[in-house]
């Protein structure tokens, strides 16, 4: 489990790709002190790391389910993921519950300025049914963008509005963003729950 609290913006440094999966090869701050099947969120999405090379890189694999639902198949060397390792539970759960299995990608759809912040809108393409099971953001709730918990502002049936501090811009790849990025969207898992129950109590 994670909170959507980045630790770090770290570098591909290499994509390797066979069969219909990818390894990424990451350089972190914190990658010598990971060990062999410790969990770690990139861009939002939970991988195990299979390889350390004693250097601060590390091997992670992504499988062809994984590259369907997230960004991870359009990364090249030199881009920049968001990293989180897992919670302990002595932690404060500062951002909120996220289990790093990425929903969908949705696209950057706009970007403007907000007095010193930033405003950037994301369009997403959920099926009806899907969005009757939480698939969905609400006003005021929290989503995850590649990773990092976020408050949502102007939510629609398909899009939502999030505000990024200037902390938040440098210390993620929110900094990288442009129009039509791609991007790893979960939908906060307690509104799936609160969904589902409702279906059952509906029969």
């Amino acid at each position: 489990m994670f909170s959507g609290i980045v630790e770090e913006a770290a570098q591909v440094v290499d994509v390797r790709r066979h069969d219909s999966n990818i390894d990424l090869i990451i350089r972190s701050s914190f990658g010598a002190e990971l060990a062999i099947d410790q969990s770690v969120a990139h861009n939002g999405v939970c991988l195990t790391v299979v390889e350390n090379y004693g250097d601060g890189t590390y091997r992670v694999t992504a499988i062809r389910e994984t590259l369907d639902r997230s960004n991870l198949g359009l990364l090249q060397a030199g881009d920049v993921v968001n990293l989180e390792r897992s919670l302990r539970l002595d932690e404060r759960l500062d951002g909120h519950i996220v289990q790093g299995h990425v929903d969908t990608v949705a696209e950057c759809t706009a970007i403007s300025d907000a007095d010193g912040s930033k405003y950037f809108t994301f369009r997403y393409d959920v099926p009806v049914d899907l969005a009757r099971k939480g698939y969905m953001t609400v006003e005021k709730g929290s989503v995850t963008v590649n990773g990092v918990s976020l408050t949502v502002c102007d939510s629609t049936a398909d899009s939502f509005r999030v505000a990024i501090i200037p902390y938040t811009m440098e210390h993620t790849n929110f900094h990288t963003f442009k129009v039509g990025t791609k991007v790893n969207i979960e939908f906060d898992i307690l509104g799936k729950y609160i969904a589902r129950i409702a279906e059952f109590n509906g029969r």
